[in-house]
């Protein structure tokens, strides 16, 4: 099927809505217009629906290789369709990690036959592969990813040394994740021996604390500064962090980036008592005066993108007693939904949800024709109806891992067509089975 006509639709895009369609051709945009009428392979009435473009997840972990009984590329990217999200791209902190060349390449090979959305992989950092992180090619690989906080594997960077040769050299975006990890085992060591088999989940942002981030975050942003690098701030939790970040400039100019998740928008400690590990992540969920914090620095500009740090773990292993119970939660399907209903409250516009899940990441990284409504770029697409409500449960959860910290809510607003590369590839709740996703190319010197 090369020509899709979509009539009637209300278009969201670069900071307006307008009413018009859009003709898809060959798997790209080829028109934008009040009305096209012409004779095509199908033709879909998106009347009372928004048109948007698909989002960008920049930040995801689909666990291959290694932890496939969490996740798969191809369960994970299908999870993304029907949220909406169009292209994503996954960290390095696999079984084996991403830390060589040789392995990274196997990853783009192996999303090539099975993601059914765009990818990119990030390449891993370590204490010892400064080598390998220098063959990194910027244009065909997203950024450079360094933990500069827990992690698994042989994947935490907390040399000086090493830090400072990776920000000074690094050929790309580096995007970090900053927890200060001799804070963190302080307050832990504390909180063992002062609450012992009662540590639960409710203590998590005390032991993760606005401390251990801003202390980690800060000296990214001061190497960052240093060596004028090209850094992106991951997943920023705690109201302490803000002030470090610049707003006012346009992002184009921005050397310093930011991102804020879906989660901790979404969520406070108050939810802790009935989520539990559930609701048990890294950088940790936070107050309500953080969760505050962070929707002004949004909406003014200091926080960049929004994303999901999509980790799915299975449920028996969330199950487990606090202290071994793993960090992360599975969001993918369910962010655009999520963040639309901030739209319905009145806390957001849709403009600015555009803005920064669909363009903002394609600024940040410089993705070649995506992220945008225009016409010669790639025909990503999301159409959704503002007025109907679902909601989530067993039967309709995709993840592998077949559960969410959503589990009972209902939202107001459904994904009701996506698009990757002129494809329909999700529509009337059904993954359609096209091999439509392909490798994001970026457009840098």
């Amino acid at each position: 099927m090369n020509t899709i006509l979509i009539k009637n639709a209300k278009i969201v895009n670069e900071g307006k809505m307008f009413e018009g369609d859009l003709l898809i051709n060959k798997g790209r945009i080829e028109k934008i217009a009040g009305q096209i009428d012409m004779k095509v392979d199908m033709v879909i009435d998106a009347t009372n629906k928004i048109l948007m473009p698909g989002v960008i997840d920049d930040q995801v972990h689909f666990r291959e290789p290694g932890m496939e009984h969490k996740a798969t590329v191809f369960t994970e990217s299908r999870a993304a369709l029907a949220g909406g999200v169009t292209s994503f791209m996954d960290m390095p902190n696999t079984k084996p990690a991403s830390l060589t060349q040789e392995l990274l390449q196997k990853r783009y090979d192996y999303a090539a036959l099975n993601s059914a959305a765009n990818y990119s992989f990030y390449m891993g950092t370590s204490n010892d592969n400064l080598d390998e992180v220098l063959k990194t090619d910027p244009v065909t690989v997203c950024g450079v990813k360094i933990f500069m906080g827990s992690s698994t594997g042989n994947m935490l960077v907390d040399e000086p040394g090493v830090l400072q040769s990776i920000f000074a050299n690094s050929p790309m975006l580096i995007a970090t994740h900053c927890e200060d990890e001799a804070t963190i085992k302080h307050n832990n060591e504390l909180f063992i021996k002062k609450y012992g088999e009662n540590l639960s989940a409710i203590h998590h942002p005390q032991i993760r604390s606005d401390k251990a981030c801003y202390l980690s975050s800060s000296f990214a942003v001061d190497l960052a500064r240093k060596n004028d690098t090209r850094l992106h701030v991951l997943h920023l939790t705690s109201a302490l962090e803000m002030d470090l970040f610049d707003f006012g400039i346009p992002l184009a100019q921005k050397k310093i980036t930011t991102e804020v998740c879906v989660h901790h928008l979404f969520f406070n400690e108050s939810q802790y008592p009935s989520l539990g590990n559930m609701l048990k992540c890294n950088p940790a969920v936070k107050s309500k005066s953080d969760q505050d914090a962070l929707w002004r620095a949004l909406l003014e500009d200091r926080l960049d993108v929004i994303a999901t740090d999509h980790a799915p773990h299975a449920k028996e292993e969330k199950e487990k007693p606090y202290v071994t119970a793993p960090s992360g939660l599975p969001l993918v399907q369910h962010s655009l939904t999520a963040m639309l209903e901030f739209y319905h409250q009145g806390k957001i516009s849709l403009e600015r949800i555009v803005e920064k899940m669909c363009h903002a990441p394609a600024e940040v990284f410089k993705i070649k024709d995506r992220g945008y409504i225009r016409e010669g770029y790639y025909a990503d697409l999301v159409l959704v109806d503002l007025n109907d409500s679902w909601q989530v449960d067993q039967d309709n959860i995709r993840y592998k891992c077949g559960w969410s910290p959503f589990e009972g809510y209902t939202f107001g607003s459904k994904v009701s067509h996506t698009f990757v590369n002129g494809n329909l590839v999700f529509a009337d709740d059904k993954i359609l089975e096209v091999n439509s996703g392909m490798r994001l190319h970026f457009n840098r010197d």
